[in-house]
């Protein structure tokens, strides 16, 4: 059962809950759930539930606060206001608990909704519009210590056809918007509202939601709109911003990579996006140099319109309103590029410290997508921490045993593989009917990190990479059951990106996709490239506001070729960097399971991954 709290105390007002407004649209039923403000003005209580604004008082004295000395039985008069000219249905209630042998929440109005005892206030009246509306409450204390009632209110748009409830209370069955739930259950002080979005701010805020198969924080909530934004935890990949010289986000690089609709981009592994998100999202790339903490909103001089995008530098600042830049949650301790342009020639990005700075667009960082879900979008399970994020209706799967394992979804967690090295994440479904999966971390033998050298610029299964990943890795690390699963060969395309180039080009001869590379080996087992989902990182590399490694993580290869010299790999910090074939770095398996694996068991979380058969 959900319900709308308004609670004072110290002072201080806390909004617990949500609000149902239902409406009646050409005929039929629209319902949704919209996100509710509390304000503080004097000891008033002001509710604004979409264009309705009600303010509630007691006894005149504009507070919501019931005091009754001990055995004493004491009237309270409520006025509820209402300046709208719109029709709303409300009721009454308290918050807090009451000693064993007090007899509290009888109500003396129309008789309406008269509770049992100790109970609650519950008052639920429709038709109020445009008028003050008083009631009387009559609360009697029988015990021997005075008694402090906290009431609230539950406010929604009413008409004349609604049938209730069996209890009779609207409210308390209503579905959860994304954001209301995300910054109703955050504590006091932990919300910023600039009068445009109302920020998520703190250290580790419960803000965590688990969507497509990646885990995402909720930044903000827009407050007229009431969509969500999201960005992801970690770093999901990592690729050169633009060309040289090009600091732009429209046209670049990083625009093409979100919002790519097939298999090699963002966007079009997505689960259902078009039920999801915003896909004609505005997002503001307008040129700021500031310095971090003096950065002001945007004034919208350089817009984008794209489903996908990146949190600009104000978004990232307002995350952390009243704390450091490097305890804010938005600080994952690794370096990722953002939608803000330092100078005509420069992009502004989040230093793996959690500061500010500026990069050559040629450099390739790491990428965190941003998405804004719709208002309609609700919450259906989890309590928003990390270990158990929101749930969004429609992916929220729980009953999956005989699922094919080739329909799901980018970032969902398997079971594969013996020993240690065990929990892999869905790639993509790059080749039809198979499923391409990779280690969740770099490869680990005794609790550390193994290291390998490449062998040599071009991957193939007869380099060191290649004999290792093809050989000990198959026997050792994977074993026969699940082995068997591994479509026997698969293309491995090697085409080369260096400084500034796009990430296309390691698979395409060209950004529009007009043929394949030919540079391409074929094996069983073979390398992430760069540009491909899940090639970033997904541990912090620094503590929080340090400098020192965690050894959460390593540097790993990829197996794309910066140079006729150099290799592509993934630092430990988010950035890509390139080396010579004889140096070691880490090892993150990639293979195709075929066609027939099936899901047994799990949710595909990191919690509770796939288990599969054949």
């Amino acid at each position: 059962m959900k319900k709308i709290f308004l609670e004072t105390s110290f002072r201080k007002i806390y909004m617990l809950g949500v609000i149902l407004i239902s409406l009646l649209i050409l005929g039929g039923y629209f319902s949704y759930a919209m996100f509710t403000v509390s304000k503080e003005k004097s000891n008033a209580i002001s509710i604004i539930t979409g264009n309705l604004e009600y303010t509630l008082q007691v006894d005149s004295t504009e507070s919501n606060i019931l005091s009754v000395p001990a055995n004493t039985t004491k009237e309270f008069s409520i006025t509820l206001s209402n300046p709208n000219n719109r029709v709303a249905r409300f009721n009454f209630y308290y918050v807090g608990s009451l000693p064993s042998d007090v007899t509290a929440g009888y109500v003396v109005d129309e008789g309406l909704n008269i509770p049992p005892v100790a109970v609650g206030i519950n008052l639920e009246t429709s038709g109020a519009s445009g008028s003050s509306n008083t009631y009387t409450i009559r609360v009697s204390n029988n015990s021997n210590s005075s008694v402090t009632i906290t009431l609230g209110v539950g406010v929604g748009l009413d008409y004349n056809d609604l049938s209730l409830p069996s209890d009779g209370h609207l409210f308390e069955e209503a579905e959860l918007n994304v954001g209301e739930t995300v910054i109703a259950n955050l504590s006091s002080g932990s919300t910023y509202d600039d009068g445009t979005d109302t920020f998520i701010t703190g250290t580790d805020p419960n803000n965590y939601i688990w969507y497509s198969g990646k885990l995402w924080r909720a930044v903000s909530v827009n407050n007229d709109a009431k969509t969500t934004k999201l960005v992801t935890q970690w770093d999901i990949s990592a690729i050169p911003y633009n060309a040289s010289g090009n600091s732009a986000f429209e046209g670049s690089h990083m625009e093409m990579w979100l919002n790519d609709t097939t298999v090699d981009g963002f966007l079009g592994n997505l689960r259902d996006y078009e039920n999801f998100i915003v896909t004609d999202a505005t997002w503001d790339a307008t040129l700021d140099s500031t310095s971090l903490g003096s950065i002001t909103r945007p004034n919208g001089t350089t817009t984008v319109t794209a489903s996908v995008g990146l949190l600009n530098m104000y978004e990232y600042q307002s995350s952390y309103h009243g704390t450091t830049y490097s305890n804010g949650y938005l600080n994952n301790g690794l370096y990722f590029w953002t939608l803000t342009p330092y100078s005509t020639s420069y992009v502004r990005v989040v230093h793996r410290t959690g500061s500010a700075r500026s990069n050559d667009p040629t450099s390739a960082r790491g990428v965190r997508p941003s998405i804004n879900l719709k208002s309609s979008v609700k919450i259906v399970n989890g309590n928003g921490t990390i270990d158990n994020p929101y749930r969004l209706e429609g992916d929220n799967d729980t009953d999956l045993s005989g699922t094919m394992l080739n329909t799901r979804y980018s970032g969902e967690y398997i079971t594969f593989g013996t020993g240690e090295n065990t929990l892999y994440r869905i790639v993509s479904h790059e080749t039809s009917g198979l499923t391409k999966i990779t280690s969740a971390e770099p490869l680990k033998s005794g609790g550390s990190f193994i290291t390998s050298a490449l062998g040599n610029y071009l991957y193939s299964s007869t380099t060191t990479m290649g004999t290792f990943l093809n050989g000990t890795y198959l026997t050792d690390y994977v074993g026969n059951t699940y082995s068997n699963m591994i479509e026997d060969s698969t293309t491995w395309y090697l085409g080369t990106v260096g400084s500034g180039a796009n990430y296309r080009l390691a698979k395409y001869t060209d950004t529009n996709m007009s043929g394949l590379t030919s540079s391409t080996t074929n094996a069983k087992v073979g390398l992430l490239r760069m540009g491909e989902l899940m090639s970033g990182q997904f541990e912090r590399y620094t503590v929080k506001g340090g400098s020192s490694s965690t050894g959460l993580t390593t540097s790993y290869w990829t197996l794309t070729p910066y140079s006729a010299a150099n290799v592509r790999y993934v630092y430990y910090d988010g950035d890509t960097g390139y080396s010579t074939p004889t140096n070691a770095n880490g090892v993150r398996p990639l293979v195709n399971l075929k066609s027939n694996v099936v899901i047994t068991g799990g949710t595909g979380t990191k919690q509770d991954p796939f288990t599969i058969a054949e």
